[in-house]
């Protein structure tokens, strides 16, 4: 039951028809769990603490460096060298007492993400990096747990729900992790400071949705936007089959998409050129900096473009890194008949 002073606190989203007092009960009764307080993590925790989420666990073992305060906006410079996740829970206490945290200054790994994971009824993902990424879809997955997920690159960011009612999951979308030298983060690439706090409303508002039972969640869809022009799409995405094989919170994925080396493309091309439709899915300020040719479709303007692909031609998609490459094939399998290869590697 909610006390005198919660009342008054979230009086103006009490208000709201959607969530009222039986919302707002759910909110408070609900324990979620934030893996990653960076960027993504910082603004998906200060909005589920404000909209009084009963208890939040927070899962990061990395300390606070003076480059994550463009982005990382929990934080300040008195921070430098401290723990995100005791920092995190300190500051988040001060925002509102009536939310319990526990801060895991640990990594998160195969030895204890079902202990911790088995504590709360929804996971959001704000991870960096695709190994940990996969641990906690498969986690999820093993436990029957709902995922909010989000990413950052540049200037783009993704935003989807798994493993809820029966939707897809992550290994649906990213069905293999990339080797190690396919892997760009914040610190090699870049990013743009606001971007994360975009995604990472989303995320929030995502997780409110999941929790009151309100609207209409991501899930079977993968949102893209891109902070450099405002380019929105919402990408349907479907469940592959697969064997799931519960034991050490293991997942056998399904054959990854067909890949193809530069040499094999560089083969094709010379041999017959003319059966080959080569599309560069990056976006145009990275295509224009340098391309290896073809036709340029931002992964998120694919489906706006799909009556303009050949059907009768080898489609090869590439990017920076071959991920956003692999995603446009998932993402065109439901649409798109003909033969589709993603060049391994990327352009670089």
């Amino acid at each position: 039951m909610l006390k005198g002073e919660e009342l008054k606190r979230y009086s103006r989203q009490i208000i709201l028809p959607e969530i009222g007092i039986t919302g707002q009960e759910k909110l408070k009764n609900a324990k979620v769990l934030m893996i990653g307080a960076g960027g993504l993590g910082c603004p998906v925790l200060q909005y589920l603490v404000a909209a009084g989420v009963g208890e939040i666990g927070i899962v990061d073992a990395d300390i606070v460096d003076i480059s994550n305060l463009h982005r990382q906006i929990l934080y300040g410079l008195n921070d430098v060298g401290g723990l995100k996740a005791v920092l995190a829970k300190e500051k988040l206490e001060l925002l509102n007492p009536h939310t319990f945290i526990t801060a895991y200054p640990v990594r998160f790994t195969s030895v204890n993400a079902e202990a911790i994971c088995g504590v709360y009824d929804m996971v959001i993902d704000g991870s960096d990096n695709f190994e940990t990424r996969y641990l906690v879809n498969d986690t999820c997955v093993a436990l029957n747990k709902p995922l909010v997920f989000g990413s950052i690159f540049k200037f783009e960011g993704h935003v989807s729900v798994f493993n809820y009612q029966d939707g897809p999951d992550y290994r649906d979308v990213f069905p293999e992790t990339p080797p190690a030298d396919e892997v760009s983060n914040c610190a090699g690439i870049g990013v743009l400071g606001v971007l994360p706090g975009i995604i990472g409303t989303y995320m929030a508002n995502e997780a409110i949705k999941i929790i009151c039972g309100i609207g209409e969640t991501l899930s079977g869809k993968l949102m893209t936007m891109s902070a450099l022009d405002n380019t929105t799409s919402i990408f349907k995405v479907g469940k592959l089959q697969k064997q799931v094989q519960v034991k050490n919170i293991t997942t056998v994925a399904p054959a990854p998409a067909d890949e193809l080396t530069i040499d094999e493309l560089n083969a094709w091309l010379s041999e017959s050129a003319d059966q080959i439709y080569l599309v560069d899915v990056r976006e145009t300020y990275e295509f224009e900096d340098y391309n290896i040719g073809g036709i340029n479709i931002p992964l998120y303007e694919l489906k706006e473009h799909i009556d303009e692909l050949p059907q009768d031609k080898k489609l090869i998609f590439c990017c920076q890194t071959g991920q956003r490459s692999k995603m446009a094939i998932q993402l065109l399998k439901p649409l798109y008949k003909g033969e589709m290869y993603s060049l391994k590697n990327g352009v670089i």
